[in-house]
């Protein structure tokens, strides 16, 4: 029989060895911390690469600047009372003649509702005319009336109330019990007063975010400041927008880990520890705790501050560093707060690594031993 056979299996054999001492093709979760280091600005790269430490971490921790501007904070209070264009006024006149104006001997008092005060800011009450009745009070607007009219009929006794309308609504939508347009009256002249009018918020508080725009301001604040610092209880103006949302920032985590996963904010502040503690930490078996990575685009300023260097111009590629062996390993991780939009990589101890070389190695060669002992079976038949 020829021999072609068995050298064709040989062959065979020749080459799948030399595939799997390549080892090229060897799955595994992600790079390798040398190939993380290869992409340094001093190597073939474009990203710095830095070591966190204390003063890495005073740098990098800037926190999610939220606050109102100027604008919104520095406007005064509405008078709760104060009647604006669109609002319905109630106007009631007594007379002190048997016969008056609007009055008669059954019907000493007379009362108008539902007068709304026009664009241009005026009602219209019978005898005494146009009243300009926007921008005043109540009591303001009696006055007025009573003065108009008694020219026509003796000291007549007015009374002016607020009915409503719509002269300063603000709207609330997003995630509150009751979205919709509110009044501005004298209880809800404040940001957290309307939240309350519109069912308080339906999310958790440590994750709601508020902004208000007023005209083309839009300024955004967590719930929690409210109450934290007064000052940010701002004093509402008709047409402001209330919309209450909840915090939509977001990192991943890969590598070695419990769990590989994209998580969404659940408080303002995530540290590196907590982060990890999310995907069930380190994975006991195959992670290298001297390889935890955090992949950032750093704005200038910031980039500047981490790296110590003033030349540094427009968005920079940073990846930290952590090393949980480290005499202070742990306390870095766990003052290192992680910002919307982190990759945290977790690599594979060189150990796993090379077992799984030798793991696909010795399968290739049994692979490759069967294929000879068979080609050797049929040569023999």
């Amino acid at each position: 029989m020829s021999v072609r056979p068995l050298r064709r299996a040989s062959a065979l054999a020749l080459g799948a060895l030399v595939a799997a001492l390549s080892a090229c093709g060897i799955p595994r979760p992600g790079p390798t911390m040398n190939e993380i280091f290869a992409g340094s600005v001093l190597r073939e790269g474009d990203s710095y690469i830095v070591a966190v430490g204390d003063r890495v971490n005073r740098a990098a921790n800037v926190p999610l600047a939220l606050g109102f501007s100027d604008s919104l904070r520095n406007a005064r209070l509405l008078g709760g009372d104060t009647i604006r264009v669109g609002d319905t006024v109630a106007v009631t006149v007594f007379e002190n003649v048997p016969e008056g104006l609007l009055t008669s001997a059954d019907t000493p008092g007379t009362r108008l509702t539902e007068l709304q005060v026009d664009d241009a800011g005026f009602i219209y009450v019978p005898f005494a005319g146009r009243v300009h009745a926007a921008g005043q009070t109540p009591e303001g607007l009696r006055s007025t009336i009573a003065r108009q009219l008694d020219e026509q009929t003796p000291d007549p006794q007015v009374y002016v109330s607020r009915t409503g309308g719509d002269g300063a609504t603000v709207s609330v939508i997003g995630h509150v019990g009751a979205q919709g347009v509110y009044p501005i009256d004298r209880p809800t002249r404040r940001l957290t007063a309307m939240l309350a009018a519109a069912g308080g918020v339906s999310v958790p508080t440590q994750t709601a975010m508020i902004s208000v725009a007023r005209g083309s301001v839009r300024d955004r604040v967590w719930l929690n400041d409210l109450f934290d610092h007064p000052e940010l209880d701002i004093a509402l103006r008709g047409g402001d927008r209330i919309f209450v949302e909840q915090d939509q920032r977001r990192f991943s985590v890969l590598g070695a880990t419990g769990d590989q996963a994209l998580i969404t904010f659940d408080q303002e502040t995530i540290t590196a520890i907590e982060a990890l503690a999310q995907v069930g930490g380190l994975d006991a078996t195959r992670a290298d705790p001297t390889g935890v990575f955090v992949f950032r685009d750093e704005p200038a300023e910031i980039a500047r501050n981490v790296l110590g260097r003033q030349d540094i111009v427009g968005d920079q590629r940073i990846v930290y560093v952590l090393d949980l062996t480290a005499p202070n390993g742990m306390f870095l991780a766990r003052d290192f707060h992680i910002r919307d939009g982190d990759t945290i990589y977790v690599t594979e101890a060189s150990a796993v690594m090379w077992n799984r070389q030798i793991a696909t190695l010795t399968g290739t060669l049994g692979a490759t031993g069967a294929a000879v002992s068979a080609a050797s079976d049929i040569q023999n038949l």
